[in-house]
């Protein structure tokens, strides 16, 4: 095994969830709250780099959609990438470096036993000394001064040839506060703006520690020993330190089935049946406004199974199971088998299925199947309301109820299909101009863990022309995306063409990485300036989809979306920033005092 600061720093506070990330090798869901933690980071360090164009295409591009919190979320990224400009460009005010000196961002470490990204090297021009500064978008600063991370950077470096003089972190400071019940979003946004004006960055200086690498070696040694040790015990969260056992911040697996406490219930076989080099059958989820032909065009698929909820089957050829509750009369008693329940027994079914043929399932429609289930829990305890089961627990007992069964449905092998119809929001830009965005029929928290159980998720719409098209490439406006990139904006609504597309792009991609060339470790140009410039992109405009208004003009620059590596961010941090984040709000919605104007005595 590589290992890393961050792999062995998971498995010092929770081993279980080691072995679950790196020997399970569990499908992780993506987060798409708009603050999430990876997200946010890596947007960050990419703005430091390459500009806060670059930051925000990609912070905008790693979202299903461009929502008011996202938005929100790119002002707060807009403030730190200003702080951190002028940080650097006063570096010497913060570490007595002497001479010229040029930056090298996201210097990569590869070992055949670690691996390591340093954010940032400040190398003195002609000379191997060097500063290594890691960025922290956190307010936890002290927790720091006893990391390991920067003292293993430092003992890798040297044995390249480099000689670290110094180490430090740069804390840009974090924000958790929301809109009032009393401000429009407007005011919230010049709050915002006030608020990230006054916050200042920290800048903590680490001094060697040459003890930390022989306690992070010693700590490599045993992880090796406990993977080859086969009874081992795993053991969750040792010292109450895990992210990741807390209910509130845990990890969603896809192979994963827990109940509404977050406890297990069952592991399910990880799925490899389908793996191909160019796939012509992804999972996917399809919506769009009704009569546009969405299961006209997922019933050309062949070997098809339709689990359908509303009863419109004349328009396809496909088997169908009507999922549907089911009434009974045997005598005075009246029996009812709720649709959740015969979606269950479906998929129940399939688990054991060898002989049908299907290759494909396709629900239709997949928002009529989550109001099934919202029903069945309803029954089941007796409520009329998620909020009957009390704070939190009602909402909670749907959202497992739910997820848990669609994870059952995803590792049977099968191509998986959603269709679903197509609703209208709107998001209030930074301007305060309005923009009008298309996203399924379906709530925010299930469309965002839908979205990630599938490889796209696509719009299908007519356009002006009465032309039926698919909408491929991404589009803020537009709730989609997926891990293809398409060379087509649009396609028609067809299976042959839709089909072609996905060859092509396939195809585009892995020639793409073929041509590429292990780039060769040169020398640092010498350059007079200290700053590094990034070209300009080129400006283009979004198309905007059919039936789209906005109320202000607005540039929008769309390009494909780039491929970044992912960080791991610090388990314990998470915990003690959502700490300092809760006392935040609560500070900030504290009533304002008023004062009592005396009365005037009357004359």
């Amino acid at each position: 095994m590589q290992f890393s600061y961050s792999r062995v720093d998971l498995f010092k506070r929770c081993p279980y969830h080691f072995k679950l990330r790196y020997i399970d090798r569990l499908t992780e869901l993506p987060n798409y709250e708009a603050n999430s933690p990876l997200i946010v980071g890596h947007a960050l360090h990419t703005g430091i780099e390459k500009g806060k164009k670059a930051m925000l295409k990609e912070f905008y591009n790693a979202f299903p959609l461009v929502t008011n919190d996202v938005i929100n979320e790119a002002i707060k990224l807009e403030h730190n990438l200003e702080k951190a400009k002028e940080w650097l460009s006063d570096f010497n005010n913060s570490f007595s470096f002497t001479g010229g000196y040029v930056f090298i961002h996201e210097y990569e470490i590869n070992k055949p036993e670690f691996i390591g990204f340093v954010d940032l090297i400040v190398k003195r021009k002609g000379t191997n000394d060097i500063a290594i500064i890691d960025f922290k978008y956190s307010n936890a600063i002290e927790k720091y001064k006893e990391s390991p991370q920067l003292q293993i950077y430092k003992y890798y470096l040297e044995q390249e040839g480099y000689n670290v003089i110094a180490m430090g972190y740069l804390f840009l400071p974090k924000t958790s506060i929301r809109q009032k019940k009393d401000e429009d979003l407007i005011q919230f946004r010049k709050r915002l703006n006030v608020t990230m004006r006054k916050l200042k960055t920290t800048c903590l200086k680490i001094e060697p520690q040459e003890m930390e690498i022989i306690y992070f070696l010693n700590e490599c040694k045993e992880i090796k020993e406990a993977i080859q040790e086969k009874t081992f015990n795993w053991i969750k969260n040792p010292n109450d330190e895990c992210f990741a056992c807390n209910p509130r911040f845990a990890p969603e697996y896809l192979e994963q089935l827990r109940d509404d406490k977050g406890e297990l219930i069952m592991t399910l076989p990880k799925n490899i049946r389908r793996e191909k080099k160019i796939d012509e059958r992804p999972d996917f989820w399809i919506y769009g406004d009704s009569y546009v032909g969405k299961s006209t065009f997922v019933d050309k698929f062949d070997d098809l199974l339709f689990l359908n909820t509303d009863g419109n089957t004349d328009n396809t050829t496909s088997p169908v199971i009507n999922i549907k509750d089911e009434v009974v009369k045997e005598g005075r008693i009246t029996k009812r088998t709720f649709a959740w329940e015969q979606f269950l027994n479906v998929v129940s079914e399939l688990e054991t299925d060898k002989d049908s043929g299907f290759k494909a399932i396709a629900i239709d429609l997949f928002e009529d199947l989550r109001e099934h289930c919202r029903i069945y829990v309803f029954d089941k305890n007796g409520w009329e309301h998620e909020s009957d089961g009390g704070y939190g627990k009602g909402w909670a007992m749907v959202k497992t109820e739910f997820n848990n069964a669609i994870k059952r449905l995803k590792n049977l092998g099968y191509q998986i299909i959603y269709i679903s119809k197509e609703v209208k929001s709107e998001t209030t830009l930074k301007g305060g101009a309005v923009r009008t965005n298309f996203i399924p029929n379906i709530d925010d928290k299930t469309a965002n863990f839908t979205t990630g159980t599938v490889d796209l998720t696509i719009r299908a719409f007519m356009n002006s022309d009465g032309v039926r098209l698919l909408q491929l490439s991404k589009q803020r406006n537009v709730f989609g995306g997926g891990r293809f990139n398409f060379l087509n904006d649009t396609c028609e609504l067809s299976k042959d063409e839709f089909i072609q597309e996905l060859i092509n792009a396939q195809k585009a991609s892995h020639a793409k990485i073929t041509a590429k060339i292990k780039p060769i470790k040169e020398e640092i140009k010498e350059d007079k300036s200290v700053k590094q410039t990034v070209k300009e992109e080129t400006k283009g405009t979004e198309e905007v989809p059919p039936g789209e208004t906005i109320t202000d003009k607005e540039e929008v620059i769309e390009e494909p979306k780039r491929k970044t590596r992912k960080r791991k961010s610090s388990t314990k941090e998470a915990v003690e920033e959502a700490k300092a984040e809760e006392k935040e709000e609560t500070l900030d919605e504290k009533p304002k005092r008023t004062r009592r104007s005396r009365r005037k005595k009357t004359e």
